[in-house]
């Protein structure tokens, strides 16, 4: 049984909108698009180029499909090799002819969740609001965060109002980059649990 990994580049106030460039996703005024480069450098590159290598398949949600659909078909580097040559799932209820050569439509999360029984590491990269029907599905099983050391007030949030209360244990070391990202893989851990604090 493979398992199912969800990057995602994710700022303090846990903004995971358009990071790569301006005119990512601009939805409802979002005026911080291309968040993500000046906080970057090399050594957290290296770290998301490694994960890129590991996927055997790739799994969207219809926004960032449609996102990389546009724009990797058309580069030439490593990671667009690796993109355009893995299978590739994207969660829709409405495509029906996707354009990005490899492409699957699969019509809900549990049948993502199924991907697990054909593939050893079933990467995402983005897609927020299917990792949050993922996780409610349980099928989602490593949360891989990039967390930068920007806060910018507004934007699409991955915990946002509809989330389904979880707790999470880390997966592997903690892991942090020149410039103050960090990474964080976690793992579901259960329910959540409450008590009091022990007086000291």
């Amino acid at each position: 049984m493979g398992i199912i990994v969800a990057n995602l580049f994710i700022t303090l106030d846990g903004v995971y909108q358009a990071p790569g460039g301006r005119e990512e996703d601009p939805t409802d005024g979002f005026a911080f698009g291309g968040w993500q480069a000046p906080v970057s450098d090399d050594e957290a590159g290296a770290d998301i180029a490694a994960a890129i290598d590991r996927m055997d398949a790739l799994l969207l949600g219809r926004k960032t499909y449609d996102i990389f659909a546009s724009y990797w078909p058309h580069q030439s580097d490593e990671i667009a090799g690796v993109l355009n040559r893995v299978p590739k799932f994207v969660v829709s209820g409405s495509l029906t002819d996707p354009g990005w050569e490899g492409t699957t439509v699969l019509p809900d999360p549990a049948a993502a969740g199924e991907l697990r029984r054909q593939y050893d590491e079933v990467q995402m990269f983005g897609s927020g609001e299917l990792i949050r029907s993922l996780l409610a599905a349980d099928v989602l099983n490593r949360l891989h965060l990039w967390l930068y050391p920007v806060a910018l007030g507004q934007g699409k949030r991955l915990f946002d109002a509809g989330t389904v209360p979880s707790t999470f244990r880390l997966a592997e070391p903690v892991r942090s980059f020149p410039k103050g990202a960090v990474s964080l893989v976690y793992e579901r851990a259960g329910d959540v649990e409450t008590r009091e604090m022990d007086a000291t």
